[in-house]
């Protein structure tokens, strides 16, 4: 009898096999002639040879389409077995206007048509700016489309970065490591992130660098390869930084800079980086840029009567 060794790698065991290892029963059950053995991130497989061949190559698809799903079914485990395609499963398990497929197997959607320009956009530029107000998912779109190009492999690492303490980045008065003087500055895109990578992967990722989260001024002399690259809150940039910033780009790189230029917290007579950067660049080929607006807003619906209420103010004064 011959025996295989297959190792599960960048998946969590426990999810794959699903609540009582009901799953990997039913692998078992999918593979009558085979004696599978599971412990750890290893899947001992005993049987013929050319049956071992088989379910080496049907196991991997089931990885495959897990990797891509975050969740697997038993009735998608035998299509899978069954076709040995892993196309006609991701067919019905399409969802229309499905950026990618989070924990748990949850859609991640554009919302709003400004938000679908969005995806547009970055499939068209290598560089595009999302500007609108708070709530319309600027961040949380852009969050989605670095993983989406991480999981296709269109890219290595995604790096993200924002201004922390109102673009002066003063970081040495807070207690604490780097780490934990960031995280505060970081959580929104630590909050996008845990609803698309489940949560070990996503420590794996962070750990090897394969996500980096830091501070605008640590990008710094630094040139960005195969990377798709966040800017968030870019209202609070300088002239200087902003230059920096876009000046980081290097090769197979993608930069998605959002930023809402009524919030801006820089001093008085400091002109906003990104709303200089959107004059600059606005007829750069290459350089996509879409307005988001009240409209799009996906919080509560309060958050619509609140933008109104302080933009009526603002017109006054």
């Amino acid at each position: 009898m011959n025996e295989k060794i297959i190792k599960i790698k960048n998946i969590d065991p426990k999810e794959l096999f699903g609540s009582r290892n009901k799953n990997l029963d039913f692998i078992k059950s999918s593979f009558p002639k085979l004696k599978i053995i599971a412990r750890g991130d290893e899947i001992k497989v005993f049987g013929d040879e050319s049956l071992l061949i088989d379910f080496e190559s049907k196991i991997e698809i089931i990885f495959k389409y897990f990797l891509e799903y975050n969740s697997i079914s038993e009735n998608e485990i035998e299509t899978l077995v069954k076709s040995g395609s892993i196309s006609e499963v991701k067919t019905s398990k399409k969802s229309h206007g499905a950026i990618l497929h989070g924990v748990g197997g949850k859609p991640i959607k554009a919302k709003t048509i400004n938000q679908r320009k969005i995806v547009d956009s970055i499939s068209n530029n290598d560089m595009v700016f999302a500007i609108g107000p708070a709530g319309t998912g600027k961040t949380y779109t852009a969050v989605a489309l670095a993983v989406k190009a991480l999981k296709d492999r269109q890219v290595k690492r995604i790096i993200l970065t924002r201004p922390a303490i109102e673009a002066g980045e003063n970081l040495g008065f807070l207690p604490g490591d780097l780490k934990e003087k960031l995280d505060p500055y970081m959580q929104p895109l630590y909050d996008a992130l845990r609803d698309m990578i489940p949560a070990e992967k996503l420590n794996d990722y962070i750990e090897n660098g394969t996500i980096q989260l830091a501070p605008l001024a640590f990008m710094r002399g630094r040139t960005l390869d195969n990377a798709f690259v966040i800017l968030d809150e870019g209202q609070n940039t300088t002239h200087a930084q902003m230059k920096m910033f876009l000046t980081r780009m290097g090769k197979n790189a993608k930069f998605l800079l959002t930023g809402d230029p009524g919030q801006v917290d820089l001093p008085r007579r400091v002109t906003s980086g990104l709303k200089e950067a959107l004059l600059i660049l606005k007829d750069v080929k290459g350089v996509g840029i879409v307005f988001l607006d009240d409209n799009d807003v996906i919080r509560h619906k309060l958050v619509k009567d609140v933008i109104e209420a302080y933009k009526n103010i603002e017109n006054l004064e």
